[in-house]
């Protein structure tokens, strides 16, 4: 018996002179290369489980496909979804949506060369843009800011003022995990800060700063705001303004991490109080850390306020040039910031619109959504039901704004969710009681009308038997 030889791809250049002589044009042809191996490889993983040959022309086509699809902007970024879960800073979703000024702030910086880091009147290097650091002094109060990457890197160079081997007191019951099950204790060891607990998990005092205070122990007192999660019952914890005091009178330093971060009151939105940063800084804290992707609602960024001398360190430490942001990002959030010197958060912002955003004109929506349903695909079995909307995003633990969603009937819940999820126009919903429901609190009204016609494509519950 004659062994039949095993298929072989075309080569290399046999592949790249089929697609040169389509009249593909690249200034740099090793790009083009690559993708032609790449093809090559899928080709030979395809033979060697006894698939038939793919013709050369195919394959040819199969590399300019590729081509096309890396010079496609929409293709190299994060697929659009609409987020009808009512979770308004979600983070598997990106969290705060920015605000027009933010995403046009940004494009322009991206655009084109700008001052950066140039003294316009020289000529030569100054100071980097500042802009966002301006307005975070005139927000706060504070007498100087830095913007970094993310709040993580904020609090990695704030303890870093602890020095070399130094250590920061903090309570036990502030040694959280943050998201992606970063631990405090961990940036503090990676920081090569030493961390000194005091206190204990439910009860910590101001008193209990002072031992290794007064001892020298350490430098650094580290508050830490418990911004992703609540304890209730018999639990107390230190006031700042008597830690402060206690960490002064020792020639200490007070870095209070907020984590997420406000720049309005949310109690008078009818949520829990958030300690704004000014607030902090009055009651003594020397440097306050918090979020620019989360309740101020930009770009993923650390903001650190607090005092002109530590702040002016920070910018010294090496660590700083390795968190810093580029300048689409702080011209991101220069933007946002300028938004709240403007009094318009309420309105700009897209986080702010949706916490001051009331149920009545959700309902509204939902009964209209209800109508296009039973008129435009025949669905006469949707309801509109209460939900809470939390503000997640490591924001506001165990707290909920009274929402308005759309409940659909579906075969399959989980086939449901998941068609949502697919196709150019994706929705991400939850799954209540074996039904889909669409918060509508999350969604921009001008997408009511894709709602209406994906609720269309699900499959109806089978008709109960008498």
């Amino acid at each position: 018996m004659t062994d039949v030889p095993a298929a072989r791809p075309p080569s290399v250049d046999r592949l790249l002179s089929i697609v040169l002589a389509n009249g593909v044009e690249v200034s740099e042809p090793d790009a083009l290369t690559g993708l032609a191996r790449d093809v090559l490889a899928e080709e030979r993983r395809r033979l060697a489980v006894g698939a038939p040959p793919t013709p050369e022309g195919d394959l040819a086509e199969a590399v300019e496909d590729r081509l096309a699809d890396l010079d496609d902007p929409l293709l190299t970024i994060p697929p659009h979804v609409i987020n009808a879960t009512g979770v308004l800073l979600h983070t598997n979703l990106g969290r705060a949506p920015w605000p027009r000024a933010a995403r046009l702030a940004a494009v322009a910086a991206g655009r084109s060369y700008g001052y950066l880091e140039l003294d316009e009147a020289t000529g030569r290097r100054g100071a980097r843009f500042r802009a966002a650091e301006d307005h975070l002094v005139a927000l706060t109060g504070a007498e100087d800011a830095v913007v970094v990457s993310n709040n993580a890197a904020a609090l990695a160079l704030a303890v870093g003022l602890a020095g070399r081997r130094g250590s920061a007191v903090v309570s036990r019951g502030e040694l959280i995990e943050i998201g992606g099950g970063v631990r405090i204790p961990e940036v503090l060891g990676r920081a090569g800060v030493r961390l000194i607990e005091v206190g204990t998990t439910n009860r910590t005092r101001a008193a209990d700063f002072e031992p290794p205070l007064a001892a020298g122990q350490a430098r650094v007192v580290l508050r830490v705001h418990p911004s992703n999660f609540a304890v209730s019952g018999f639990a107390e914890s230190a006031d700042l303004a008597e830690v402060a005091e206690i960490a002064h009178r020792h020639g200490a330093i007070v870095i209070d991490d907020l984590g997420s971060g406000a720049l309005l009151d949310t109690a008078s939105f009818g949520l829990a109080h958030e300690p704004t940063p000014a607030e902090r800084l009055a009651l003594g804290a020397d440097l306050v850390l918090f979020s620019g992707d989360k309740l101020i609602g930009g770009p993923q960024a650390g903001l650190i306020v607090g005092r002109r001398d530590l702040v002016a360190r920070l910018r010294r430490d090496p660590l700083a040039r390795a968190v810093r942001p580029d300048k689409a990002i702080l011209a991101g959030v220069a933007a946002t910031l300028a938004i709240y010197r403007a009094g318009r958060a309420v309105d700009d912002i897209p986080i702010w619109q949706m916490i001051a955003l009331g149920a009545e004109p959700l309902r509204v929506r939902a009964e209209w959504i209800l109508g296009q349903a039973a008129s435009v695909a025949g669905r006469t079995d949707l309801s509109v039901v209460d939900v809470d909307s939390p503000v997640g995003g490591g924001s506001l633990p165990g707290q909920v704004l009274p929402s308005v969603g759309v409940s659909v009937p579906v075969a399959s819940a989980m086939r449901a969710a998941a068609a949502l999820r697919s196709g150019p126009d994706r929705i991400l919903a939850r799954i209540v009681d074996g039904a889909i429901v669409l918060d509508l609190r999350t969604v921009p009204p001008f997408h009511d009308g894709t709602i209406v016609r994906r609720i269309g494509g699900l499959t109806k519950p089978p008709k109960a038997s008498r």
